[in-house]
């Protein structure tokens, strides 16, 4: 048995130590709402925060991340940051497919709370990597810099 805080929750659960994540959110504690994607960390589709950070959880093993605070889709609408992207994306109607929108909202708001009026530069380094097939982006830049401006408001 095997213990992580997700979402504020304590989360008991079974899985070896080198389970990825994503994984486990998806297949054993049912929250589904990170993706699977690549499977190589590359595609950003399996993003969720980890202490605030973004981290790609199709990689990180379970075993390594100890008392250390995860963050999902599921719960990043409580944070300030998070709900401020999510009414930004959801104003401006961001989502084509959706698919890899979970991922792209994870990566938004770990940026605003670490930079709460980001420019191009800083909005282009955080998205990097976060691929989108729609090709979305220019909504989802506008939707990052609403969600600054209603934060800064």
């Amino acid at each position: 048995m095997a213990t992580l805080k997700i979402n504020g929750e304590s989360k008991v659960f079974e899985a070896t130590e080198d389970t990825p994540l994503l994984w486990v959110l998806r297949d054993v504690l049912g929250l589904t709402g990170t993706k699977f994607g690549c499977g190589i960390a590359q595609c950003g589709a399996c993003t969720v925060h980890v202490d605030g950070k973004p981290v790609r959880s199709c990689l990180l093993p379970v075993g390594g991340i100890g008392d250390r605070a995860i963050t999902t889709i599921e719960g990043i609408g409580a944070t300030p940051a998070g709900a401020s992207v999510q009414k930004a994306w959801l104003d401006l109607e961001v989502i084509q497919c959706g698919y890899c929108q979970s991922g792209q909202i994870m990566a938004a708001a770990a940026l605003l709370a670490a930079t709460p009026h980001p420019d191009d530069a800083d909005i282009d380094a955080a998205m990097a990597g976060n691929i989108c097939r729609c090709g979305t982006y220019v909504r989802i830049r506008d939707a990052i810099k609403r969600a600054a401006a209603a934060r800064a408001a």
